[in-house]
């Protein structure tokens, strides 16, 4: 039962890492934008929605209410502003400007929070848990993360499927000179594709600073926003379904790893991304659609 309830908690593990990478994966997808400030934006939700709470005083769990809206008006600003400008340079561009963007984000954080860790407070359902037979205790957080990285992939995927708004973004990543050819503004589109992205991060950045203590060098210093790159990588570039197969796969991995030894729970992440690599390139979704 040991067994199964590392498996368990690697399933939970990769919601939080799957929900991370969503973000990282729309804006690959439709703009083929690596985006290298991705888990300082993250920490600057979850300072942000440590400064919700100050302000509000509201409990710390709906802080997200008011972070995510912020950060999607936020996420349409930097697209049309920076990364737009970047993208009409060339995509080597968007690179160093999204490092520099990294760069800034950390020293502003150490400059006005101070180099103090801090956590978002949730009271009792940071550490509340409920156990399934004798040898598997999941908690209260960990699924209701789970639960929302599951939430907001099925959503964004109806919403990508369905909506008219959400056809119009996939066909601009199919082709942006075809549909601005038929009158889309591939510009605005791009827009909402990134408030879209930034709001998940900052889903992801509030779940994190309820997980656990964090800092200004957080999002580039930690191995959370490695883990996210490589759930992408694993589960198929441009996938939304394959981010949350990618995050759970690492997940499960190490923390099977993690039981074998425990230095041997990033190894073992380590050692499934360059296996799919080798095996699979095109990740776990690439590889099933080729076949």
């Amino acid at each position: 039962m040991t067994w199964v309830n590392d498996i368990v908690q690697g399933v939970m593990l990769g919601g939080l890492y799957a929900l991370f990478a969503c973000g990282l994966s729309l804006l690959f997808g439709v703009m083929k934008v690596i985006n290298l400030a991705h888990g300082d934006l993250a920490i600057v939700a979850a300072y942000g929605a440590v400064g919700i709470v100050a302000l509000t005083h509201m409990p710390g769990a709906w802080s997200v209410l008011l972070a995510v809206p912020i950060f999607a008006v936020v996420g349409y600003l930097v697209q049309r502003t920076l990364i737009q400008a970047s993208l009409n340079r060339g995509v080597l561009t968007t690179l160093l400007v999204t490092f520099g963007l990294s760069v800034v984000i950390e020293n502003a954080l150490q400059q006005f929070w101070s180099a103090n860790a801090r956590t978002l407070q949730i009271g009792a359902l940071a550490t509340d848990h409920f156990n399934i037979g004798s040898q598997i205790s999941i908690g209260y957080l960990d699924l209701v993360i789970l639960i929302a990285a599951v939430a907001v992939l099925l959503g964004l995927q109806y919403y990508l499927s369905y909506s008219k708004q959400g056809r119009l973004i996939r066909a601009v990543a199919d082709d942006r000179e075809a549909a601005q050819l038929c009158g889309a503004d591939y510009r605005h589109i791009f827009g909402i594709a990134a408030a879209i992205a930034f709001g998940t991060v900052a889903l992801a950045g509030t779940a994190y600073g309820m997980y656990t203590s964090f800092y200004p060098s957080s999002g580039s210093s930690g191995f959370l926003v490695l883990f996210a790159f490589e759930a992408v990588v694993i589960g198929g570039l441009g996938s939304l379904w394959g981010t949350l197969l990618g995050g759970i796969a690492l997940g499960v991995v190490q923390s099977i790893g993690g039981q074998i030894g425990s230095t041997d729970q990033v190894i073992a992440g380590q050692l499934l991304f360059l296996v799919v690599l080798a095996a699979m390139p095109q990740g776990i979704t690439g590889f099933r659609r080729a076949a």
